[in-house]
C-alpha cells in the first residue's frame, strides 16, 4: 500500500521549501539584472536559475491540478515571486523598455515559467509602453492553453484596462474566440479588477462594462469558462451588490426557463457569497437543473460567432514585430 501524506505533512514540505530558498531566488532576480540588454543572456540565465528552484513534489501537482499544462520546471509561486522581487529592486531605477524585449524573449522559452515571469516585466511597461505591451499581451492570450497562465496574464491585463477604460475592448473581442482560454481570460481578468485596484476596480463603471460581457458568455459549455465566469460575478459583487444579484437573477429566469445546465452551474456557483435569502431564491428556482454531457453552447457569444461561420484559429496569427 502506497502511504499519502497528511495534508498538513505536505503544507510544512512547502513551506520550508520556500523558506530554504528564497535568499537564493532573490539573489537570482538581482543577477539578472546584469541581462537588461541582452534577452538571450536573461533568458538564459533565468532558466538555469529556475532549474535549481523546482520542486519535483510541486511540479507533479501542477500537472494534476492542469491537465495538460505543458513543460515547467515546478517552481513554487512564492519562489518566482522572490525572483520577481529581487530582479525589481536591482532595476527600480531602469527604463522599462528594454523589458519589452526580454518578455518578447521570454514567450520563446518552453517552460511556462518564463512566461510567467514575463507577465510582471509587462506589468511594469503598461504605462510608458502601452501598444507595444498590449501587442505581448494579446499575443500572451493567443498562446495560452491552460488555466494558470491565464489566470496569471488577468493580472496586467487587469491593470491596463482599469488605467484605461476604453480598454474593455479587449475583452469584448475575446467573448467570441474559438479559444476557451481566451474566453476564460474575460472571466479571470474581470475577476481580478476589484482586487488590482480597490479604488478605481471597484467603481460602479466596472460592473456596467463586466456585466453585459458575463452576460454573453452565460452559457459556455467549456467549464474552465464557466469557473472564471462564475468568479467574476463573485467579485462584482464587492463592486455593485445589487446590480450583481438582480444581474443573476436575470439569468436565474433563463437558466429555469430553458433549463439550461450551463447557466445553472455558474449561478450554484455563486449561491455562497450572496444573500441568504436571494440564494435560497436561486437555489430553489434551479431545483433539478443539471449540465447535460455533451450539452452544446447556449450563450448569446457562441450563437453570435456561429452566425458569422468559424472564426481563425487565434494561435496562428503572424507576429508582427515590436
Amino acid at each position: 500500500m502506497i502511504e499519502v501524506p497528511a495534508r498538513s505533512q505536505i503544507t510544512e514540505r512547502a513551506v520550508a521549501f520556500v523558506a530554504a530558498h528564497r535568499e537564493s531566488a532573490e539573489a537570482l532576480g538581482a543577477t539578472l539584472s546584469e541581462f537588461t540588454n541582452d534577452p538571450d543572456g536573461f533568458a538564459t540565465g533565468l532558466t538555469a536559475g529556475l532549474r535549481t528552484l523546482s520542486d519535483p513534489e510541486y511540479l507533479v501537482g501542477q500537472q494534476r491540478i492542469a491537465p495538460g499544462i505543458g513543460l515547467v520546471h515546478g517552481v513554487r509561486w512564492p519562489l518566482l515571486a522572490a525572483v520577481a522581487r529581487g530582479f525589481r529592486n536591482a532595476t527600480s531605477e531602469d527604463r522599462p523598455t528594454p523589458l519589452l524585449f526580454i518578455a518578447d524573449r521570454l514567450f520563446r522559452e518552453p517552460e511556462l515559467e518564463a512566461r510567467w515571469f514575463a507577465f510582471g516585466l509587462l506589468e511594469r511597461t503598461l504605462a510608458v509602453e502601452t501598444e507595444r505591451t498590449w501587442q505581448l499581451l494579446r499575443r500572451a492570450a493567443r498562446e495560452a492553453g491552460d488555466w494558470i497562465t491565464v489566470d496569471s496574464l488577468a493580472h496586467p491585463y487587469g491593470k491596463g484596462i482599469v488605467a484605461e477604460t476604453y480598454r474593455w475592448a479587449e475583452l469584448e473581442l475575446l467573448v467570441y474566440s474559438p479559444s476557451r482560454w481566451e474566453r476564460r481570460l474575460v472571466g479571470s481578468s474581470i475577476a481580478t479588477l476589484p482586487h488590482i485596484d480597490r479604488k478605481r476596480g471597484r467603481d460602479p463603471e466596472v460592473a456596467v462594462h463586466a456585466l453585459p460581457l458575463l452576460a454573453n458568455l452565460m452559457g459556455d459549455d467549456e467549464p474552465e469558462v464557466q469557473k472564471a465566469v462564475s468568479w467574476a460575478y463573485r467579485s462584482l459583487l464587492v463592486v455593485d451588490r445589487a446590480v450583481t444579484e438582480a444581474a443573476l437573477r436575470d439569468q436565474t429566469g433563463r437558466a429555469a426557463r430553458d433549463a439550461d445546465g450551463h447557466r445553472a452551474w455558474v449561478i450554484r456557483d455563486t449561491l455562497a457569497k450572496l444573500d441568504p435569502t436571494t440564494a435560497a431564491d436561486l437555489r430553489n428556482q434551479l431545483a433539478g437543473i443539471r449540465k447535460r454531457p455533451g450539452a452544446p453552447a447556449t450563450s448569446d457569444a457562441a450563437e453570435t460567432a456561429a452566425r458569422f461561420g468559424a472564426l481563425p484559429d487565434p494561435t496562428f496569427f503572424p507576429e508582427p514585430p515590436l
